[in-house]
C-alpha cells in the first residue's frame, strides 16, 4: 500500500536500470508500478527472475574516482543516493581497485528492497505494447534484450530505423593519444562534402611489411564467437575486419584500408601502401573510431593488434569494437534532454535500450530517468546534471553529443558507449600545470593530470547540483563516499 497522493509512475523493466530508476523516483516520495516480465516470461540471457540480475560480469569496474572515469560515475551514483551502488557496496568481494559483486546476493537485496519500499508495487507481467493513456508517466527500460512484440511497438512509434538489433562497432580512440607525427588529417581527394573541410579524417599510413604483419595478426588473433541465441548478424558493408582479411590479403587494401586519394603530409613522396582512416566520433572532438574496424576480436588481441598501425602504437582506447546483438534506439533523434520521447513526451526510456552500454552506465541513465520523472511527477523543474559530470556526459551522448552525417544519408553516427573521459569537456585553458620540480612533464604524466582534474571538477560539479557536501577539495584527493545504507 502506498502512502501519497501522487499519482503512480509506471516503470517497464525491473534490471539495473528500471530498478534504480524506481529508487528514485520512491525516495522523492512519487509511487512506482514496476512491470517486469521474468517470472512469467524468461529471456535468452536471465537465469533467474530477481531484479537487476548481472547476466554476464559480476564486475562493475574501476572503482577509482581520482582518475578513471567509471569510478567517477559510482562515486556521482553515491552522492546522489544510488540503490544500485548501495546493494553492489554492501555485497563486494574481493578484486583489486575493481568493484565486484556477490551476483546473487546483489540481486537479492535489490530485489528485497524494492519489494519492501512502501510506495513501490513490483507487478510480475509482460507488457507487449506501448502503454495505454491512463498509466501517464511512463519508463521503458527494458534493456538489450526487450521482448520482441514490445520492441515492434516501439519500432512502429519511432519508426523503421530508428530500432537497431545488432550491435556492430568500430575501436573509438582518444584523440591526444594518436600520434599526429606520424598521422595527418585529410579527407580522401581532399573532399569538402557538407560541412567538411577537407581535412575530417586523421589518416594512419602503412608500408607492405606493416600491412602484410598486419594482415597476419588480424587472422591469428582470437576471436569470441556469438551466443547461441543472437545468430550470425554479418551483413555486406559491416564484416568483421578478421573476415575480410580471411578473404584475401588484398581485400582491405580495396576496403576500408585502401589508400587511393591520400597524400602523407609529413612524406609527400612516397605512397601508402595501406592506410586506416578515423573519423571524428562525438560532438566535442575527443573522440575518434576507426573507419570500418568493426570487430569480434577479444579484446586484449584488439588493443595489441590496433597498436601495430603506424601512429596508434600508444592508442588509448574510449571503446574497442564488437558486433553483437542490442536492441537500442537512436535516442540522439528520439529523445529530448530529459529521455522523453519527443513523439510522446509522457514516456521515457532508460538503460541500454536508450544507447549507453554498461551496468553501471545503464543504473545511470535509470538514476536520471528516475529523478527527472520525480520532479515532473511533483511540478518541479527539471534539471539536468551539468555537462562536467559523468552522469551528463553520459547523458549527453546519449542525446546529443554524435555527429549527424549528412554526407552519408542514413549513416547511424551514433553507437553506444561506455563512459569515458572523452566524453566530458575539455579543461579550461591553463589547468594542467607542470608540476614544480620536474623536469619533464608530457605523455602518461600530462594524461594522469588530465584524468584527476576532470574527476575533482566532475565530483565537485555534481555535488553542487545535488547539494549535499562535494567530497573533493580544491587540492588533494578525492574522499571516500558512503552509500547509502539499504
Amino acid at each position: 500500500m502506498t502512502h501519497s497522493t501522487l499519482s503512480p509512475v509506471h516503470i517497464v523493466g525491473g534490471g539495473l536500470a528500471g530498478s534504480e530508476a524506481s529508487w528514485q523516483l520512491a525516495q522523492a516520495g512519487v509511487p512506482v508500478i514496476l512491470h517486469e516480465m521474468r517470472g512469467v516470461r524468461g529471456t535468452d540471457a536471465h537465469k533467474t527472475d530477481g531484479l537487476a540480475e548481472l547476466v554476464c560480469s559480476n564486475s562493475f569496474r574501476s572503482d577509482d574516482a581520482t582518475a578513471n572515469a567509471v569510478g567517477v560515475i559510482h562515486a556521482e551514483m553515491r552522492l546522489a543516493g544510488s540503490l544500485i551502488m548501495a546493494c553492489a557496496d554492501k555485497h563486494q568481494v574481493p578484486a583489486g581497485g575493481a568493484l565486484a559483486v556477490d551476483r546473487d546476493g546483489f540481486s537479492d537485496a535489490v530485489t528485497r528492497a524494492l519489494h519492501e519500499h512502501p510506495l513501490i508495487t513490483v507487478v510480475r507481467e509482460e507488457v507487449q505494447g506501448l502503454p495505454p493513456a491512463e498509466w501517464g508517466l511512463t519508463i521503458f527500460a527494458t534493456g538489450p534484450l526487450t521482448s520482441p512484440s514490445l520492441a515492434a511497438a516501439i519500432q512502429a512509434e519511432t519508426g523503421k530505423d530508428a530500432l537497431a538489433f545488432f550491435d556492430a562497432i568500430a575501436p573509438i580512440v582518444h584523440r591526444d593519444s594518436i600520434d599526429m607525427d606520424i598521422c595527418w588529417y585529410q579527407s580522401r581527394y581532399d573532399k569538402v562534402g557538407p560541412g567538411g573541410t577537407g581535412k575530417d579524417y586523421i589518416n594512419c599510413p602503412l608500408d607492405k611489411q606493416q600491412y602484410d604483419a598486419f594482415v597476419d595478426a588480424l587472422i591469428a588473433g582470437d576471436t569470441v564467437g556469438f551466443k547461441e541465441w543472437e545468430g550470425t548478424p554479418y551483413f555486406d558493408g559491416c564484416l568483421p575486419i578478421e573476415v575480410m582479411a580471411e578473404r584475401g590479403r588484398e581485400t582491405l587494401r580495396h576496403g576500408p584500408m585502401k589508400p587511393m586519394g591520400l597524400t602523407n603530409a609529413h612524406n609527400p613522396t612516397v605512397k601508402a601502401y595501406a592506410v586506416v582512416q578515423l573519423r571524428q566520433d562525438n560532438a566535442l572532438g575527443t573522440l575518434y573510431n576507426m573507419v570500418g574496424f568493426q570487430t569480434k576480436l577479444k579484446y586484449g588481441a584488439q588493443a595489441e593488434i590496433f597498436r601495430m598501425i603506424p601512429g596508434l602504437q600508444n592508442a588509448e582506447f574510449a571503446r574497442l569494437g564488437g558486433l553483437h546483438r542490442n536492441t537500442y534506439i537512436h535516442s540522439p533523434t528520439l529523445l529530448d534532454h530529459t529521455l522523453r520521447l519527443k513523439s510522446r513526451p509522457t514516456l521515457r526510456f532508460a538503460g541500454q535500450i536508450t544507447g549507453c552500454e554498461g551496468y553501471v552506465e545503464s543504473a545511470a541513465i535509470g538514476l536520471l530517468a528516475g529523478r527527472f520523472a520525480a520532479a515532473e511527477r511533483k511540478g518541479s523543474e527539471i534539471v539536468p546534471p551539468p555537462a562536467t559530470t559523468a552522469l551528463g556526459s553520459l547523458l549527453n551522448h546519449i542525446t546529443g553529443g554524435h555527429i549527424v552525417s549528412e554526407d552519408e544519408p542514413g549513416k547511424r553516427s551514433f553507437q553506444p558507449m561506455n563512459i569515458n573521459f572523452g566524453l566530458f569537456p575539455e579543461l579550461q585553458p591553463g589547468s594542467i600545470v607542470k608540476p614544480e620540480g620536474v623536469k619533464r612533464f608530457r605523455g602518461k604524466d600530462k594524461t594522469v593530470m588530465k584524468r584527476q582534474l576532470m574527476a575533482r571538477r566532475a565530483l565537485r560539479d555534481c555535488a553542487n547540483w545535488l547539494g549535499v557536501a562535494s567530497p573533493v577539495s580544491e587540492a588533494g584527493p578525492v574522499e571516500p563516499i558512503s552509500a547509502v545504507g539499504v
